[in-house]
């Protein structure tokens, strides 16, 4: 069964709807400028969502999401590291042209975020719930909204059910005339970064007794990592798996682990959903959902993030308004960046949008219209160290300090398997990529703190 047959039945009410407390309502009509829900999760794989046919793990809040909204395929983070990231999410622009361009730099004082700009342009009450990291972890001094809850303690075990609570409360008792601006910001599944320190070293059996058909399969491109850069080569060779000499039956416990914490995320997404849809405030409400980079989860034999490959730089991607955005339905063509979120949020509100953005307003596309016009998406990896041009059909990487790139036909082999870069029938492939690369970074502008040993020259 394909991702658009079950998301069908899903829609319909069946499998994921009868397992799921939230109750549903036909669309009806809508005020002109819609309250704004954005809730992200932390490092989640864009293939962790049951309703797309991951039969390893059961999401009945996202699934139920899923069927009321457009979910792109092609969906990818501007850097598959927290902070950067969200720097793009808040922003609207590549992580070094935000001034983010490693975890602990925090936006540029030049670039306004999110909640700044709504508060400068519009009339929307604009608040936070959750982890920020643009520097402070959790930290109520968020400029331009107000905080409800930080969370703590750096685990999503301890803290999600916090902001899930606060959120709930929220929708329950908002009475503001204006609309509002709310994002969540979850921590889970980002606890297997823990995971993988407390189980680093392979035991001869597993910490917990799990019957052989529950531990997921290992994926098709599990040992497909050749032809890479040193830099990507070290990275997987200092990572827990090749310190504590992982055996295959550990890899799959890694993935069986990581699915649990998907689980326990939803959970709580369900909460806030379930105060959305149960009250009338759900028809007048533009709910978005992602994350702010993927995870490693045994592809190429890699956990964590920082990756150029797919695994780490895809994200999911929901939107759902009634009346207006499609429901139940899977964009399999169009790239999509969370760069493109804040123009997008920002037509949406009817408010123009701050200028030099590295985004698209994807407003149009989602309402069955042109997709935006762009060559490729750009992402950041290793603190603007490497570069990633996706493309349609390729996807290429460069690292600033390595001579070895890779070139990828993504229509061919999406798994990324077969490194092209040697093959001289894609010379001229190739050569278009590199000047796209290069025009790239001759017209981006990038923030002043960002060092000189971390910008790359161009001629």
């Amino acid at each position: 069964m394909n991702r658009r047959d079950f998301l069908k039945i899903s829609a319909a009410g069946s499998a994921a709807l009868g397992t799921s407390p939230l109750i549903g309502a036909p669309s009806i009509g809508k005020k002109s400028k819609p309250n704004i829900l954005y809730i992200f999760t932390d490092q989640q794989h864009i293939n962790t969502i049951s309703a797309f046919g991951n039969r390893w793990l059961n999401t009945p809040s996202l699934d139920f999401l899923a069927s009321k909204s457009t979910s792109f395929e092609e969906s990818y983070c501007s850097n598959p590291v927290c902070g950067p990231c969200r720097g793009s999410i808040f922003t609207g622009r590549t992580p070094s042209s935000a001034g983010v361009y490693r975890n602990g730099a925090g936006i540029h004082k030049s670039v306004p975020n999110m909640g700044q700009w709504f508060r400068q342009e519009s009339d929307y009450e604009t608040f936070y719930i959750g982890k920020w990291h643009l520097p402070g972890y959790y930290t109520d001094k968020i400029p331009g909204f107000k905080t409800l809850n930080t969370g703590w303690g750096g685990q999503g075990t301890i803290s999600d059910t916090a902001k899930s609570m606060a959120a709930e409360a929220f929708l329950n008792n908002y009475s503001g005339k204006k609309p509002f601006l709310l994002p969540v910001s979850f921590m889970q599944p980002h606890d297997v970064c823990e995971w993988l320190r407390i189980n680093m070293k392979a035991h001869s059996e597993l910490p917990y007794t799990v019957p052989e058909d529950q531990l997921p399969e290992l994926p098709e491109n599990f040992k497909a990592n050749i032809g890479e850069p040193e830099l990507l080569k070290n990275r997987r060779s200092k990572n827990e798996p090749a310190q504590g000499g992982w055996s295959e039956r550990h890899w799959r416990y890694y993935l069986w682990s990581y699915y649990r914490q998907v689980e326990m995320v939803d959970a709580e997404i369900g909460r806030i959903l379930n105060a959305l849809y149960t009250s009338d405030r759900w028809k007048d409400t533009l709910v978005i959902f992602n994350s702010d980079h993927g995870e490693g989860l045994a592809h190429h034999a890699t956990v964590r993030k920082s990756t150029p490959y797919d695994e780490t730089c895809k994200i999911p991607f929901m939107a759902s308004l009634p009346g207006e955005i499609p429901e139940g339905k899977v964009n399999s063509t169009d790239l999509v960046s969370c760069l493109d979120l804040m123009p997008t949020l920002c037509d949406f509100a009817g408010i123009k949008s701050p200028e030099k953005l590295d985004g698209a307003n994807l407003r149009p596309l989602l309402q069955g219209k042109a997709a935006p016009e762009r060559e490729f998406v750009p992402i950041e990896i290793e603190d603007n160290l490497g570069h990633v041009i996706r493309t349609k059909d390729f996807k290429y990487v460069a690292y600033k300090a390595d001579r070895n790139e890779m070139l990828f036909d993504m229509r061919n082999d999406p798994g990324e398997k077969k490194n092209l870069i040697s093959d001289s029938r894609y010379g001229a492939d190739i050569s278009a990529l590199r000047k796209l690369h290069g025009q790239w970074l001759r017209d981006r502008e990038l923030a002043p703190n960002v060092p000189e040993a971390n910008r790359w020259n161009v001629k």
